[in-house]
């Protein structure tokens, strides 16, 4: 599933989780929808209705930017604030206190910048490892690791080791997302650094780290290791971590479960948002396009610009009657109960 974000805020500061919870799990399914049927009929796409409904869960949640299970069957939602703090959701209630608090290390000055998301280790069960995504000193963006303590429900602050620093010189366009893929390696998507158009032609260039989505083996390696496949990793064309670029800032992505395609939202530029799909046997180093292109649409230059190479998006929409900026969050399979001949049974 998708849940849009409204580019005036990331979030707002809010005591109620759920709108950002549900609306995680039920939006833009249309896209999909399009998909299948296009693919199994090459006919007229169909439209699915769908009724969409939002249930608070919980109060007292600070500027609430992700919500996720830590997979070790214990059923805790950890759900992470922007200011710095990791708050566990646990039989109808929040924790009396937090999982995790590093607001001293996060700066969450700007609408984009805090604590953005956590990733556990898929041993998380038997390691305790788990893995952020914030904002850090002079906006930089920091991945670091931590480790539970001899509480389940409390990580050990001491325990932190930082595993990648990157600069990031504006308030935006700071990405955010981590995961685990099915692979097991650590994916992180980078925004390009801010700013409209992206003045440090980040999204273009393959040999630094920001507008580009990393994989990284934290399994190995001091503090991480290369994954032999990474399309860098030894010809020195690109930054050895960096497994895709030309993205403006994949603030969210989510793997499907059932294939491991890589489904990637990527907010736009001005008029256009896109989704972009990376298939599961890729062997990386793909381009979508920033700031070549704004989805399907040459950005610079505006007309005429060389696609040669580009992947362009499976979906795009515009800002004007369509929404505001997109986000990826989880992908989900559904069981579609209306007729859609033969498109298939089964939507994402």
């Amino acid at each position: 599933m998708w849940y849009l974000k409204l580019r005036s805020h990331m979030v707002r500061k809010t005591g109620v989780l759920l709108a950002f919870v549900v609306v995680i799990v039920v939006i833009i399914v249309a896209f999909v929808v399009l998909r299948e049927v296009t693919r199994a009929n090459q006919s007229t796409p169909q439209t699915l209705a769908i009724t969409i409904d939002v249930q608070k869960v919980v109060d007292g949640v600070d500027q609430p930017t992700f919500v996720v299970n830590a997979g070790d069957g214990s059923g805790r939602l950890f759900i992470v604030e922007k200011t710095g703090r990791i708050q566990i959701f646990n039989n109808g209630q929040l924790a009396a206190s937090p999982f995790l608090d590093i607001t001293s290390l996060v700066d969450s000055s700007a609408n984009e910048r805090g604590l953005l998301s956590v990733a556990f280790h898929p041993d998380y069960k038997t390691n305790g490892l788990f893995y952020v995504y914030y904002t850090g000193e002079n906006g930089d963006v920091t991945i670091a690791r931590y480790k539970v303590s001899s509480s389940p429900d409390v990580a050990d602050p001491q325990s932190a080791r930082i595993l990648l620093t990157v600069p990031h010189p504006r308030g935006n366009h700071n990405g955010g997302q981590l995961a685990f893929g099915p692979d097991g390696y650590l994916y992180a998507g980078l925004g390009d650094g801010g700013g409209g158009g992206d003045p440090d032609h980040n999204g273009q260039n393959p040999k630094t780290l920001l507008g580009k989505l990393l994989r990284l083996d934290v399994n190995s390696g001091d503090p991480y290791g290369i994954p032999a496949d990474n399309p860098f990793a030894t010809n020195k064309q690109g930054a050895p971590e960096v497994w895709a670029y030309g993205l403006r800032n994949p603030w969210r992505f989510s793997f499907d479960s059932a294939t491991g395609d890589l489904y990637i939202a990527d907010v736009g530029q001005n008029l256009y948002e896109e989704v972009d799909v990376q298939p599961a046997k890729s062997p990386g180093g793909l381009n979508y396009g920033w700031n070549i292109m704004e989805a399907t649409h040459c950005y610079s230059p505006s007309d005429g610009c060389n696609k040669n190479g580009l992947v362009l998006p499976v979906t795009e929409y515009t800002h004007g009657d369509d929404g505001c900026s997109i986000s990826g969050g989880l992908l989900r399979r559904l069981l579609l109960r209306q007729n859609l001949g033969d498109a298939g049974k089964w939507l994402q």
